[in-house]
């Protein structure tokens, strides 16, 4: 990745953006940019418009949690530019009481994006046109993604054959403690696995 091309679109875009950009740092062949959820809108719409920047392809948007923060979620969006050959990273910050303003309206195609980050974290989008869960079930209660949510989760779903219907139960962990064994590959088993008992006779 071409380092001065990176340097120029980050002083381009901290030139045309101002005091919308809390911040911008280049990172692992990306510029990254910080904003607010007041500025979102306007920044993804100038840098998907501006002839300079042309960050027309959306590629993604996803969560992460950082639950030590007062703001724990960022909200990344990932943006491409054919013409230019490069690459954005747009982070903004909020809490699980805050929303954001959805991008629907600059790109179509983060509606199941926003549903995703709203299903798996609880991130909330104002002006969002069906904001539903996309990935868990009807009823589900919490979000998977969030580091507080357990392991387990809370409940299972399964098909009962004797009631005919999907019923909802509490989580029960059926795995039986297994004793693995560490020892190397290369100095092999003492004991006989399952399906080479038919190489040991051959041996015989």
């Amino acid at each position: 990745m071409d380092t001065q091309s990176l340097l120029d679109l980050n002083a381009y875009i901290g030139e045309q953006l101002g005091d919308k950009l809390d911040g911008s740092e280049i990172g692992y062949g990306e510029l990254n940019l910080a904003v607010t959820p007041d500025n979102l809108v306007s920044a993804l719409r100038f840098l998907r418009d501006d002839v300079q920047t042309q960050f027309v392809s959306f590629i993604d948007i996803c969560g992460v949690d950082y639950p030590e923060r007062r703001k724990r979620f960022d909200v990344v969006y990932h943006l491409l530019s054919p013409r230019q050959n490069l690459r954005v990273r747009v982070k903004v910050a909020t809490d699980s009481q805050t929303p954001i303003p959805s991008v629907v309206s600059v790109f179509p195609g983060a509606d199941w994006f926003e549903r995703e980050a709203y299903d798996m974290y609880g991130i909330l989008f104002t002006g969002h046109p069906d904001l539903r869960r996309l990935l868990t079930d009807y009823g589900f209660e919490g979000y998977p993604l969030r580091k507080d949510f357990p392991l387990t989760g809370f409940t299972e779903v399964r098909y009962d054959d004797e009631q005919k219907r999907v019923v909802y139960e509490p989580v029960e962990l059926r795995q039986e403690f297994r004793d693995f064994d560490f020892l190397s590959p290369w100095e092999g088993t003492d004991y006989v696995l399952p399906g080479d008992e038919k190489a040991e006779e051959k041996a015989k």
